[in-house]
């Protein structure tokens, strides 16, 4: 049971990271990216756009979260 366990630590650690909001992001982004490509639209902008997105946010929590100590 702890190899399994320590399996699943490893797959939550490398998956999610630091912030899960940036992981559940990308998945949303990829959610949404396929879901327009099924309605035909040409979506390969929105995965580059919302990683950008992603990035400031997650990095503006990171500078307020040191701000504060």
């Amino acid at each position: 049971m702890n190899r399994l366990r320590a399996f699943g630590a490893f797959w939550y650690d490398f998956l999610v990271g630091d912030d899960w909001r940036v992981a559940l992001g990308v998945v949303v982004s990829l959610a949404a990216c396929a879901g327009l490509v099924q309605a035909g639209v040409d979506a390969w902008w929105l995965l580059p756009v919302a990683v950008a997105v992603l990035l400031g946010l997650s990095l503006r929590r990171a500078v307020a979260a040191a701000r504060k100590g």
